[in-house]
């Protein structure tokens, strides 16, 4: 019984030093990488929980396994050792896992936004994309914009790789600044008036279309709204009228 209540001791010391540092993580996961909403439209949160949850677990597990008073201090301190290598190389293969699959960009995509992750980038392409676009972010993703097709063979080209897989709005050769794009955003964008129509009578899309409008600091009337896609799911992005600056986010499928 005092060997057991010595194991306890030491593997929820352990749970609580591998909480400590999931935490450490989940700033940098959060607060750089995933910022919201895209913790939630990009699947950070699920991906984040599911790799920390096995670490945290992992650890505390085999410490209660291994540990016993009665071995000397010196083989403690090597299956410690051990332990927290394990740990820490599971961790950081996990943590590598979270950041390339990041959202890097948020892509006006003719018709819609579009989020981009690392992963989904071709890095041979990366380097025919305007010169201040060939380095990904790590702080969350920016606003850019894919330029009109030069020509109907790019066009059918970009519509074909689309159709195999690779996503129109992570061709870096078709990237452009978000600026550029502004008179065809609002042109494409819809009145979000229309929104609030649509939805009345569901009350907690109606809910949340209002709370968002709120939010925004801005009357209905001085917004415009387009599908934003992403890998989990499609919400409804929220842009202020004369500007096509985002200012809002509702999970809502507006398709």
């Amino acid at each position: 019984m005092q060997n057991w209540k010595g194991r306890l001791r030491a593997s929820g010391i352990h749970l609580g030093l591998s909480l400590g540092i999931a935490a450490l993580a989940a700033v940098v996961v959060f607060g750089l990488w995933y910022p919201y909403p895209y913790r939630e439209i990009s699947g950070g949160r699920s991906l984040f929980m599911l790799v920390v949850s096995v670490d945290v677990v992992m650890g505390p597990l085999i410490t209660l396994v291994i540990f016993n008073r009665a071995k000397p201090r010196r083989e403690l301190m090597v299956d410690f050792s051990v332990v927290a290598l394990l740990q820490l190389a599971a961790l950081s293969y996990g943590m590598w896992t979270v950041f390339v699959a990041r959202p890097v960009h948020v892509v006006f995509e003719y018709s819609r936004m579009s989020v981009v992750h690392a992963i989904d980038v071709d890095a041979t392409l990366l380097a025919k994309a305007p010169a201040a676009l060939q380095r990904l972010p790590m702080t969350g993703p920016t606003l850019i914009a894919l330029r009109p097709f030069k020509s109907a063979a790019e066009s059918f080209d970009a519509t074909m790789a689309a159709m195999g897989g690779s996503p129109l709005s992570a061709r870096s050769d078709l990237w452009q600044p978000y600026a550029d794009s502004v008179p065809d955003i609002l042109k494409e964008s819809k009145p979000a008036s229309e929104l609030v129509v649509r939805f009345a009578a569901q009350a907690e899309k109606a809910a949340h279309i209002n709370q968002a409008v709120k939010n925004s600091g801005r009357t209905l009337d001085q917004l415009r709204y387009l599908p934003l896609v992403s890998r989990e799911s499609a919400w409804t992005i929220l842009l202020d009228a004369k500007t096509a600056e985002p200012v809002g986010y509702i999970p809502l499928d507006p398709f």
